[in-house]
């Protein structure tokens, strides 16, 4: 597990969409995993700014989304599907039959998660996925348990996690209590893995993730059995190490 320090959260994002765009670079045709949340906006502010100045293209890119809460419409302007392309995909020259993120309203939960996993699959595996974590060491939706689940599975929401994500929300009633969300297996099959941290609230999830025991009740902790991970924090989230 490599970490990087940056010194602010700029420097982090600017770090993680160097190597995102190196990968995209190394290979046009490259699968990568996304990641929402407040975290990856500076990384895809700074991706669109390479975009924009010719230094790469998505035309021929293939991304798989992490997660989507459970019965918003992708619509929505509080989906994550609104929130990639009002962050990203908007902005760039992604073929939109190549974005891939769950659907939040399908009406039959286990084709729609089946469906997604075979599509990863099809497509040859994630090539880089961008991860953040939540304070709860949450990776994707998958909330601390007694066990890992493995592939794209519907997920119940901890208090905590509503509680985080009611931010965004006008109330913390409007916030979905279930969303749909790749899994433990599904995430640890790619070829790499770049997780972010920003803030001093998680400074004490990203020293367990790292030095602490691999358990279900710190999902994030399971990163520590990847061969190619990449943890970028800035100097609040890194206070530990």
């Amino acid at each position: 597990m490599r970490i990087i320090r940056a010194k602010d959260y700029d420097k982090l994002s600017k770090k993680a969409a160097s190597i995102i765009a190196s990968q995209v670079i190394l290979n046009p045709e490259s699968v990568l995993g996304l990641a929402t949340g407040s975290t990856p906006i500076g990384t895809y502010r700074e991706l669109v700014r390479m975009y924009n100045e010719g230094i790469i293209s998505f035309k021929d890119i293939i991304t798989f989304n992490l997660d989507e809460y459970y019965g918003l419409d992708k619509g929505d302007k509080q989906s994550y599907s609104y929130f990639m392309y009002d962050k990203l995909f908007n902005y760039i020259d992604i073929s939109k039959n190549n974005i891939n993120i769950p659907n939040g309203k399908t009406d039959d939960i286990q084709r729609e998660c089946h469906g997604y996993e075979n599509k990863i699959k099809k497509s040859g595996g994630i090539d880089l996925q961008l991860l953040g974590i939540g304070k709860n060491g949450h990776i994707g939706f998958n909330e601390p348990d007694l066990k890992f689940e493995a592939l794209t599975h519907l997920v119940k929401l901890d208090k905590e996690t509503i509680d985080s994500n009611s931010r965004f929300f006008s109330s913390i009633e409007e916030v979905p209590k279930m969303a749909i969300s790749m899994g433990i297996k599904t995430i640890m099959h790619s070829k790499k893995i770049i997780l972010l941290a920003s803030g001093e609230e998680k400074g004490k999830v990203i020293y367990e993730m790292i030095y602490g025991k691999i358990t279900p009740k710190l999902p994030a902790s399971v990163l520590q059995l990847h061969p190619d991970v990449t943890v970028i924090v800035d100097k609040e989230a890194g206070y530990m190490l």
